[in-house]
């Protein structure tokens, strides 16, 4: 899913550029269907480059000058080792796991107990067939 979100986008932005690139080259003519052609590179390309440009500073505001402003504020707190923060809640498939390992505070031993959890759910699923 992370990848399908990352090259749609991409391929998005590459047949765009593509596309504007086309129009540019052939200075792709309105849809005027009069003799009168506007040609498009004499007119839009000034006004492409000033968005373009516009983007670019407003974006880069954020980027260069006030790189802080659209972060979480929850980024800046000390994280503690010890305490689980209240919105992390594992799926329901994990809560066996979950809970074996906050119960047990030796980490060997948390991980052999969840070993021998999931050997136990393998011998009932065994003999009942």
């Amino acid at each position: 899913m992370f990848t399908f979100h990352f090259l749609v986008p991409l391929l998005l932005r590459v047949l765009v550029l593509r596309h504007v690139y086309l129009l540019h080259s052939s200075g792709g003519a309105s849809l005027n269907y009069s003799f009168n052609k506007i040609r498009f590179s004499g007119y839009y390309l000034p006004k492409d480059l000033f968005i373009w440009l516009r983007l670019l500073l407003g974006v880069g505001h954020f980027w260069l000058l006030v790189p802080n402003a659209l972060r979480d504020s929850d980024n800046y707190s000390e994280a503690n080792p010890l305490v689980t923060p209240a919105h992390i809640k594992p799926e329901w498939y994990f809560l066996f796991a979950y809970a074996i390992l906050r119960c047990v505070s030796n980490k060997t031993l948390g991980v052999l107990l969840l070993f021998a959890a999931i050997l136990v759910l393998l011998l009932l699923v065994i003999l009942s067939s």
